[in-house]
C-alpha cells in the first residue's frame, strides 16, 4: 500500500523547535519529489518547502527562511522537515506530499500537483 505517514507535531513554546517526520511506504522516496505543505484553521494550503530529488534544491516559503531546513534518510525512506524559532503563526496542520521526480527539476517553487499526501499533523506554537 502506498502511504505517506507524518508524525512529530505537538505543543512548543515560541522560539523552540519540532522536527516532523514523513516516513513513506510502498514506493521509495529518493525517487520523488518532496513538498511541506501547511494550513491553519480558515486559511489556504501553502507550501512551505520543496525539494527537488535531481540536484537537491530547495524552495523556501519567504516565512520561514532561516528558520526551516528538510533533509532525508535515504535508509529509513523518511524525509524530515526541521523547524526552528517556532513563532505562534506557524501554527498549523503540517502536510508532507511527494510525486515522480520530474526531470530537470530546480526548486525554485513547489510543484502544482503531487501524488500522494499524508494524513498531516498538528503543530501548535504557544506559551
Amino acid at each position: 500500500q502506498v502511504q505517506l505517514v507524518e508524525s512529530g507535531g505537538g505543543l512548543v513554546q515560541p522560539g523552540g523547535s519540532l522536527r516532523l517526520s514523513c516516513a513513506a511506504s510502498g514506493f521509495t522516496l529518493d525517487d520523488y519529489d518532496i513538498g511541506w505543505f501547511r494550513q491553519a484553521p480558515g486559511k489556504e494550503r501553502e507550501g512551505v518547502l520543496c525539494i527537488s530529488s535531481s540536484d537537491g534544491s530547495t524552495y523556501y516559503a519567504d516565512f520561514v527562511k532561516g528558520r526551516f531546513t528538510i533533509f532525508r534518510d535515504n535508509d529509513k525512506n523518511t524525509v524530515y522537515l526541521q523547524m526552528n524559532i517556532l513563532e505562534p503563526e506557524d501554527t498549523a496542520v503540517y502536510y508532507c506530499a511527494a510525486v515522480d521526480s520530474v526531470a530537470y527539476y530546480i526548486a525554485d517553487e513547489c510543484h502544482t500537483e503531487y501524488d500522494y499526501w499524508g494524513q498531516g499533523t498538528q503543530v501548535t506554537v504557544s506559551s
